[in-house]
């Protein structure tokens, strides 16, 4: 009987391995895909392989990039390889014929009278699927207007409802700062913005001078935000009562910028002086030892506590009855 070796797999090459590559369409929309192309690079066009279909995008990161982008998410398809130029000038064909595809589609939503607003349409490069962006304050039963949309261009339609923020961040904009809209350009992910951040910087609450394009409040409430929380911790608390070489005085309002405090005594006169001045104007009280404060404290007598039960006293010990002898 022959000795039979173990057969082992040959290992793949740097060529075959698989790593994963960021690819962005229309918009701020993009996904992640596995690829095993080393000749692949940021900013070529490739070929995807994606949900009934092929579709044709950009690659925006790759390998280690991707896979800190992604966030353990799972890939959405396979690139198949680059995209050739007839491909991509297909592409852009489709970009400009969307156009056409909103403003019928506008036309028909006022014809089954719903109350939604078209935002956008994008076409998938193989014309399989077209997607149809949408806004609306409640719900909305579009499903006859779905059959209409299909009748209409003859593939497959898909209605996706989004917020205004996401609006903004599709279809781009200047913001009031004069530069196109962050949601549109590098911000990568819309976080939520409270009317707290305003109050912390000591920004004016009027809602048209902190609100963006889109209705909401500006996402750049949240860049400097940590920068004050952390500036404010070197000034005391507004509406604070501190006694001070001049008397005792309350904190009417700080200036971070400046590095000023505004005090107002019991007269109701105001001042504002530094912050720097503040701590060494500022009195400490005395503090009073427990044993003295202990001490001057008089003594109560301790009373029963009514809601806690009372036991019962405890009898006294029968003594043993002596035996006679």
């Amino acid at each position: 009987m022959g000795l039979e070796l173990p057969v082992f797999q040959p290992l793949p090459s740097p060529q075959e391995q698989a790593f994963l590559v960021e690819v962005a369409f229309k918009g701020m929309r993009k996904g992640f895909f596995t690829s095993t192309d080393a000749s692949l690079r940021v900013n070529d066009w490739v070929l995807v392989e994606v949900d009934r279909g092929r579709d044709v995008g950009r690659i925006k990161s790759l390998g280690g990039v991707a896979q800190q982008k992604c966030g353990g998410a799972d890939a959405h398809g396979i690139v198949v390889r680059h995209a050739d130029d007839e491909e991509v000038r297909q592409s852009y064909v489709l970009r400009a014929d969307e156009e056409r595809v909103r403003r019928k589609t506008r036309e028909m939503v006022e014809q089954h009278q719903l109350k939604m607003k078209v935002s956008d349409a994008e076409w998938q490069w193989d014309r399989n699927k077209l997607t149809i962006y949408f806004t609306a304050e409640r719900r909305v039963d579009f499903r006859q207007l779905v059959r209409d949309l299909a009748r209409t261009f003859r593939t497959r339609i898909e209605l996706k409802q989004i917020g205004v923020r996401d609006e903004a961040a599709q279809l781009g904009g200047v913001g009031r700062c004069g530069r196109q809209l962050c949601c549109a350009t590098w911000l990568r992910e819309i976080k939520p913005i409270s009317l707290q951040l305003a109050k912390d910087q000591s920004l004016s609450l009027n809602p048209q001078q902190i609100s963006g394009t889109c209705g909401r409040l500006m996402c750049c409430l949240t860049y400097e935000h940590d920068a004050y929380l952390a500036a404010r911790k070197r000034f005391p608390r507004e509406g604070k009562t501190i006694r001070t070489v001049v008397g005792t005085e309350r904190v009417i309002s700080i200036d971070i910028w400046r590095n000023t405090v505004t005090l107002q005594d019991e007269n109701r006169q105001r001042r504002t002086i530094d912050v720097e001045q503040l701590k060494t104007e500022t009195v400490v009280a005395p503090a009073v030892p427990r044993a003295d404060a202990a001490a001057d404290k008089p003594s109560r007598p301790s009373l029963p506590n009514p809601a806690q039960p009372q036991r019962p006293p405890r009898r006294p010990r029968r003594q043993p009855e002596p035996r006679p002898e």
